[in-house]
């Protein structure tokens, strides 16, 4: 038997054998840059050291200016533990060919913007200016905004989550304004035997349904107005709570507006700009102390009385009526933000190591694409090409063409 085996094996070993093929792979690693912000008082970082070290050990190189997560209370220890390269010169770290960064990028930093770059972060269009979109078209920069790209079901990622953390935020900080700190001394949500306070909320969309759900979970009693029907029903079974809705009537919300302690402003812009659909006079019925919550001021604001302010003075009084107009509320949680936009951004960047590279990436995902503005300095967004005169360039016939 042991014989009958030996053969069977001889024979075997003298078969032509299948070699197996050789996988090609696309993986590319990326070489990451992030810069400390200076400008809009940005205290966000958006790769906390955990994310750094993740996206390492997937074989990117990623370089962090010093102190760049400093007001997000990560360290230049934590990014160094984690792997980074801390640079001490801001020209070093745009020698990266990806920079992220966590504010629009400004006209000195576009100075900076190597040629065929790749740049990703918010971009706040008002803040921007047609000499630097030139630049960038000069050096044939591709750009990618926060705002623009989508995510599954219809949804923006991005926005989504900064949304959140506004419309919390929003609630928590028109409570501290009732105080008698700031104003007539006033619950929010109440105690037995006396009402609680009443919040107005205009917009049923993101940072108003997270208003919303923190406000009830202060006991505060809610009401929203939205001329969206299907987001006013959709709210109303997300927060499982018959609260009050209504469409934006003007003599409804005059009425309404007079009676409440507290009023957040949330509307969607309406090509890139929120309707003032709060009139001067509407605030001078308001409560004396009362509190608005502009947080549409991105955009403009909701209200006439709405002017921008910021982190270091952050409220004014028109018609006794408290305002509190900061853009960017995020930015004053900036660890939670952080992580939020970390979260975010390390599965696309391991999606982009995995496809060769950002601008591989776009041909494979959809959702990503619709994130970019400028490919190759070509402006791929119809609404800036006109709102700047400049040319627009479809992306689809650019990512179809041998570029």
């Amino acid at each position: 038997m042991e014989s009958i085996l030996e053969k069977i094996k001889t024979d075997y070993a003298l078969y032509p054998k299948e070699v197996l093929a050789s996988i090609e792979t696309n993986k590319k690693s990326l070489y990451i840059g992030i810069p400390k912000e200076t400008d809009f008082q940005e205290k966000r970082i958006p790769l906390t050291p955990n994310s750094v070290a993740a996206l390492i050990n997937y074989g990117c190189r990623i370089s962090i200016e010093k102190d760049a997560g400093i007001h997000s209370h990560f360290s230049n220890e934590d990014y160094i533990n984690s792997g980074a390269d801390i640079v001490y010169a801001k020209e070093d770290v745009y020698k990266a060919e990806l920079i992220i960064k966590s504010a629009p990028i400004n006209a000195k930093e576009i100075s900076l913007l190597q040629r065929n770059q790749i740049l990703f972060s918010p971009i706040l269009l008002p803040a921007q200016t047609k000499t630097m979109f030139k630049s960038m078209m000069e050096k044939r920069i591709t750009a990618l905004a926060f705002e623009y790209v989508r995510g599954d079901y219809n949804t923006f990622p991005f926005m989504r989550s900064m949304s959140e953390i506004a419309g919390n935020y929003a609630i928590l900080t028109a409570s501290k304004y009732l105080s008698n700190e700031f104003g007539s001394g006033v619950l929010l949500g109440g105690i037995s035997g006396q009402p609680p306070a009443k919040v107005l909320i205009l917009g049923a969309g993101t940072v108003g349904e997270a208003a919303a759900k923190a406000a009830l979970a202060l006991g505060a009693s809610v009401q929203i107005f939205d001329d969206n029907i299907y987001r006013l029903s959709r709210l109303q079974n997300s927060l499982g709570n018959k609260i009050y809705t209504s469409v934006i009537d003007p003599i409804n919300l005059a009425k309404n507006i007079s009676r409440a302690h507290v009023v957040i402003g949330a509307l969607k812009p309406q090509k890139g700009k929120t309707p003032k659909v709060i009139t001067e006079d509407m605030v001078r019925s308001m409560k004396k102390n009362a509190v608005f919550m502009d947080i549409s001021i991105d955009h403009g604001g909701c209200s006439e009385t709405s002017k921008v302010t910021n982190h270091d003075e952050p409220t004014y009084k028109v018609h006794d009526v408290i305002h509190y107009c900061v853009p960017n509320i995020a930015s004053n949680v900036s660890k939670t933000a952080s992580y939020a936009l970390s979260n975010i951004l390390t599965p696309i960047l391991k999606r982009a190591v995995d496809a060769g590279g950002i601008e591989s990436l776009f041909k494979y995902d959809e959702n990503l694409r619709q994130g970019a503005y400028l490919y190759k300095g070509a402006i791929t967004k119809d609404f800036i090409a006109q709102k700047f005169n400049l040319k627009h360039t479809d992306l689809e016939l650019l990512l179809s063409a041998d570029f």
